[in-house]
């Protein structure tokens, strides 16, 4: 974007011959026609629906060219259009129409005759749409196979410079990628009518591996570590000249590893558009509709579940650190059962035998509550004061008045009680729908243990031991007490903000 951004439209005679040959090479206007829709707030990007059809100004850049549409210019992905055949056929028709259509005077239906002889504007579209699926995917896989021979297997070859951990940390699972889009493309083939495109049935390829394509998580989790790694990699001239001569070697394009490996990332986000795409211009009455909606819904399933656990892996480190501005804390990581944080508040509580009331800050986890007393000078100070076990405890919703486990009169209050009875809590809110709130999070931690089940979701040691490193990082341990100024920041987990102190001035406040 900041390439486009910089870049000024001039002419299209700087372009290299390959591409010259394509468009302008006598001065006469090349347009080129829409195949996603592209919507933009942008001033300086031009909008426009499938279908339009766009004057390609300027097309020097790889990524952005400058376009118009009537009195409108401005920069669009190339990836989102599709150069006309028949650069010669007269605009006047079309210009004529799109007016109509802006004014409201004309459906943009009417402009099927623009899309190609012998087929209605969408059965058109809808092979458009099929052909780019398919010609995405075959250059998708090249694109894998040029990662794993020209780069992964030359560089296992230099045991003196890579270590298979250095090398699994750079490209992640990509191999594993590399061998499911292999067998997915086949598939596709298998489904794909190369005489009559839109006839073509490729929904249920979709659904056939919508959990293989679950494999992505792992990618996209580990990018960021790939692209650390690299970048350490690339300040010392030695790995920029053996990554230039893979490139080279394998004859790929001039791009540089980084800018290869962010593919896998961008394509499982595109699967869902192009999925939107094809079933806009397929009719309910084809045999491939409801496939192509149900891989729809399921492709936007993939990359929520994808986003999701990248969130969750983001958390962690904040939870070390959270961890980490704890006084006195004690026992195992929360991150060795825990991974996110559900909730959070202040409730007074009260455990047999002592039944002694105490005003403690709760922090709801997956797995386990943790426990905390406030600073009594230094409210955002708090002091670890025990934990409970969310996995062997049941909630019980308490009504006001007498409690007879520790025959004491109760409001907004509520119970936690360990599956064998020895173990119980009592909690009381201040007011009706804190209690309520808080009943809501005791149910969505079990539920998010359960969705964790079902979808195989689990830290790995090495996620564990780098996020309670960097946590130690930002809180240095071992320095004098009261010898570092205070600063106070806040941490958000989604909309739940708890107090985080980064460094502390110790004053001597009394503990329990």
């Amino acid at each position: 974007f900041k390439e486009k951004k910089n870049y000024n439209p001039k002419s299209l005679n700087s372009l290299n011959k390959q591409t010259q040959d394509i468009l302008i090479s006598d001065g006469s206007v090349v347009y080129a026609e829409g195949l996603w829709d592209h919507v933009t707030m942008d001033d300086q990007e031009l909008g426009f629906k499938a279908g339009d059809v766009i004057e390609v100004v300027d097309a020097t850049n790889k990524e952005w060219w400058w376009g118009r549409i009537m009195d409108s210019e401005g920069w669009f992905p190339a990836s989102f259009v599709r150069l006309r055949v028949n650069q010669d056929e007269p605009m006047d028709e079309y210009l004529a129409h799109l007016e109509e259509a802006q004014a409201g005077e004309e459906d943009r239906a009417s402009l099927g005759l623009l899309l190609g002889p012998g087929l209605p504007c969408k059965e058109q579209m809808r092979t458009n749409v099929i052909n780019e699926i398919m010609s995405t995917e075959r250059d998708y896989i090249k694109h894998l196979k040029d990662i794993c021979e020209g780069y992964i297997k030359q560089c296992r070859k230099r045991t003196d410079m890579f270590t298979e951990e250095q090398l699994r940390t750079i490209f992640g699972n990509i191999e594993e990628i590399y061998r499911f889009q292999r067998k997915f493309l086949k598939g596709l083939e298998q489904k794909f009518n190369k005489e009559q495109p839109h006839l073509s049935e490729i929904g249920c390829c979709f659904l056939e591996h919508q959990t293989d394509f679950q494999i992505y998580s792992e990618y996209c989790n580990n990018h960021p570590n790939a692209c650390i790694q690299l970048s350490k990699l690339m300040k010392v001239n030695k790995y920029v000249f053996f990554f230039e001569a893979c490139r080279l070697l394998q004859k790929m394009i001039d791009i540089s590893l980084d800018g290869f490996l962010l593919t896998p990332v961008q394509k499982i986000c595109k699967y869902p558009l192009q999925l939107a795409e094809l079933l806009k211009y397929t009719n309910p009455q084809h045999r491939d509709y409801k496939d192509v909606e149900a891989a729809l819904n399921a492709m936007k399933n993939v990359a929520r579940l994808i986003n999701e656990r990248k969130r969750r892996l983001e958390n962690i480190d904040k939870i070390a650190q959270w961890q980490s501005s704890i006084e006195d804390f004690e026992g195992e990581d929360v991150l060795s059962r825990s991974s996110e944080l559900i909730f959070s508040g202040e409730l007074t509580k009260l455990s047999l035998p002592q039944a002694k009331s105490q005003q403690r800050m709760f922090f709801l986890f997956d797995h386990q509550m943790v426990y905390c007393k406030k600073d009594l000078l230094r409210r955002d100070m708090l002091y670890y004061k025990g934990r409970i076990d969310m996995d062997h405890m049941e909630v019980i919703d308490l009504e006001d008045g007498k409690e007879k486990d520790f025959n004491i009169s109760v409001k907004n209050a509520l119970k936690l009680r360990s599956l064998t009875g020895d173990e119980v809590h009592l909690l009381c809110a201040k007011k009706p729908e804190q209690k309520e709130r808080w009943l809501r999070a005791f149910t969505d931690e079990r539920r998010q243990v359960q969705q964790d089940r079902e979808t195989g979701f689990t830290l790995t040691e090495v996620q564990k031991k780098q996020a309670m490193l960097n946590a130690c990082k930002s809180h240095p341990a071992g320095k004098p007490k009261g010898m570092h100024q205070s600063i106070y920041r806040r941490v958000t987990w989604g909309s739940i903000s708890c107090p985080r102190i980064l460094c502390r001035l110790e004053m001597g406040a009394a503990r329990d």
